[in-house]
């Protein structure tokens, strides 16, 4: 289910992050599924349960997760999850984009590098 990498420059919690953000996309985990706790995620994968609890806090800021409590945390619903990630995403590339262009690149290059990627 989770594969974490000791040789992964990443922090452990951006790797689990990643990797149960690709399952929820995926669909691997359902909408409304029940996440293993704090603890069970952390005993299974033999890392700190802060480690999780931090992953956990970080894609239910997302959208990607619903925490309830006293019951533990849930998949959202894909129709939310997408919305607020698009959204973070569009702002993500809009600053990327912004500072392309700040170092030289025209946007006639950047609208082609864009068709590159979106042709299969």
């Amino acid at each position: 289910m989770i594969r974490l990498d000791s040789r992964d420059a990443r922090p452990i919690y951006e790797q689990v992050m990643d990797s149960l953000r690709r399952l929820v996309v995926s669909g691997a985990i359902q909408p409304g599924e029940k996440l293993p706790s704090v603890r069970a995620m952390a005993t299974t994968l033999a890392i700190n349960p802060n480690t999780i609890q931090r992953a956990y806090e970080s894609l239910a800021a997302e959208g990607y997760l619903h925490p309830v409590a006293g019951k533990g945390c849930f998949a959202a619903d894909r129709g939310d999850i997408q919305g607020r990630r698009r959204e973070t995403l569009l702002n993500r590339f809009d600053q990327t984009a912004a500072e392309l262009i700040f170092l030289g690149l025209s946007p006639d290059e950047l609208s082609h590098r864009l068709h590159a990627v979106s042709q299969p």
